[in-house]
């Protein structure tokens, strides 16, 4: 699992992207660089459990990526009919059924809490899975090197239109290659977009010029990006940009299930032909093929690699040999280095859901499910009725012609339904009971009710009196609970204030 023992302190060893093999060498050797220049990798065509799961992951998540702002919810006539929309302009954020008010941004906070806490659970249980599977930047090169594929061939033809002089061949394919990168770019950079305001509104808007020049500036960027990263940079960013692998060391342990060759059983390496037997020789045959079909290139048999971002096509490609020469699977495969000795002695591994389920992937479980359970129910449990009050502290209270104390309040007041809604204001005891004298006043308003527009918050000026010489106008201070209810519906609401008097009895 560690691979070969490092000879002074360093192992040096020479890939390059065209595939030769890799020479190792017991010669001293400088400290690696902190950057290397990028040599092309590619990598070769390979069909397994793991390169299925990889396609089929991919081929959901840009589903969902390009179709999710296409897809309609009815609101009503007021609100959008875009099932997710991040509507910046007024400030919410739709999802479906959904809709969360910028005073609500907590739920935001939490699904980024849970995306962390998810991201500890995985790696803990299973090393890097979200890059080899999820993250966008292996989505997007994935989805390059499959155009590169198709337009150039696979990884032997590929080399040879590297090393081919400029001519009419190599400049079509790559003019065809590229054609097709920026075209994926802006369809994603476009998708980008989307989520952001009316998608048939603004793909209408784009092609008539209409739009705004932010749109174009975003879509530009991110073609550009999309463009360069996964065409260009593509491991690169792996390596040097992401900070992931770095950090990912200590949500692992020795119980981790990580990608590693099992060289007490592949050493000492050699050619070998189906039906050949040689008990001196190792499982391995030296076939590079876990080589040739890694993308951040790499050879797993040197042991746990920074690079490494646990994709299982080295797996696939191994199995595959195997299957050819007669040998066993599992050359190369997951393991836990708990594990390590108890296979080298040729026992067999603990159960995988023993390493999967243990007190640390548990804990990152129950820390994730109890802010999942916390934002559901802090969900169902919010109040149809959005309103906050504010006394007014500057005067804190003022004394009428007749000598009966008024109270000025703010009352903001957040229509969240499709059409217009009113809302009727009452106060009462802290104790739920009626308040003797008080009367309420709305400005503006020749009742105790108000009409809010759909979809909009209203600031209202709020008058409390009390006669003169009564309890609440000599008191210094009374607590009152405000309630507002909807005049159309069963809902309603409260939220405790103050009436300040003149303290005077």
């Amino acid at each position: 699992m560690q691979g070969k023992p490092y000879q002074n302190g360093s192992n040096r060893i020479d890939i390059i992207a065209n595939g030769e093999r890799p020479v190792s060498s017991t010669e001293p050797v400088e400290p690696p660089p902190l950057y290397a220049a990028r040599e092309p990798i590619f990598p070769r065509r390979v069909s397994g459990a793991f390169r299925n799961l990889k396609w089929a992951l991919l081929a959901v998540m840009l589903g969902i990526y390009y179709i999710t702002p296409w897809i309609r919810w009815d609101r009503g006539p007021a609100l959008p009919d875009q099932a997710v929309l991040v509507d910046l302009a007024n400030r919410r954020f739709f999802f479906f059924m959904i809709e969360i008010w910028p005073h609500e941004f907590y739920f935001v906070a939490g699904l980024l809490i849970m995306a962390g806490l998810g991201l500890f659970l995985f790696t803990s249980a299973a090393g890097r899975v979200w890059c080899g599977y999820a993250c966008p930047q292996t989505v997007w090169t994935d989805l390059y090197i499959l155009v590169e594929r198709w337009v150039e061939g696979d990884r032997n033809a590929r080399i040879r239109l590297l090393r081919q002089k400029w001519n009419f061949e190599k400049i079509r394919k790559r003019f065809t290659k590229w054609t097709i990168w920026l075209l994926i770019g802006v369809a994603t950079g476009g998708a980008w977009v989307f989520y952001f305001t009316d998608a048939p509104t603004l793909l209408r808007d784009l092609f008539t010029g209409d739009a705004s020049p932010i749109a174009y500036t975003t879509i530009a960027v991110a073609t550009l990006t999309t463009f360069a990263f996964g065409g260009f940079a593509r491991e690169q960013i792996c390596i040097y940009a992401c900070p992931w692998p770095r950090i990912q060391a200590a949500m692992m342990d020795e119980d981790t299930l990580v990608i590693a060759y099992r060289e007490w059983r592949g050493e000492p390496r050699g050619k070998l032909k189906k039906g050949e037997h040689d008990p001196t020789q190792g499982d391995c045959i030296d076939c590079m093929a876990c080589f040739n079909v890694c993308p951040m290139g790499i050879d797993i048999r040197d042991g746990q690699q920074l690079e490494c971002i646990t994709c299982g096509l080295c797996i696939d490609a191994c199995n595959e040999m195997m299957d050819k020469i007669g040998k066993p699977r599992g050359l190369i495969g997951y393991m836990a280095l708990k594990d390590e000795n108890l296979e080298r002695a040729g026992g067999h591994p603990r159960n995988i859901w023993k390493h999967i389920f243990r007190p640390r992937t548990l804990l990152y479980f129950g820390l994730w499910a109890a802010i999942g359970i916390g934002l559901v129910v802090a969900l169902f449990m919010r109040s149809p009725i959005d309103f906050n009050v504010t006394p007014n502290r500057d005067p804190l209270y003022v004394i009428q012609g007749d000598g009966s104390v008024r109270n000025i309040y703010t009352l903001r007041l957040r229509n969240k339904a499709g059409d217009d809604t009113t809302f009727k204001v009452s106060i009462v005891g802290v104790d739920g009971q009626p308040v003797d004298g008080l009367t309420v006043h709305l400005e503006g308003e020749d009742a105790d009710t108000v009409t809010v527009p759909p979809d909009e918050t209203l600031t209202q000026r709020l008058y409390l009196e009390a006669p003169a010489g009564s309890p609440l106008a000599t008191a210094d201070r009374t607590d009152l609970r405000l309630w507002i209810e909807d005049t159309g519906s069963t809902d309603r609401d409260s939220s405790e204030t103050v009436f300040n008097g003149t303290g005077q009895r």
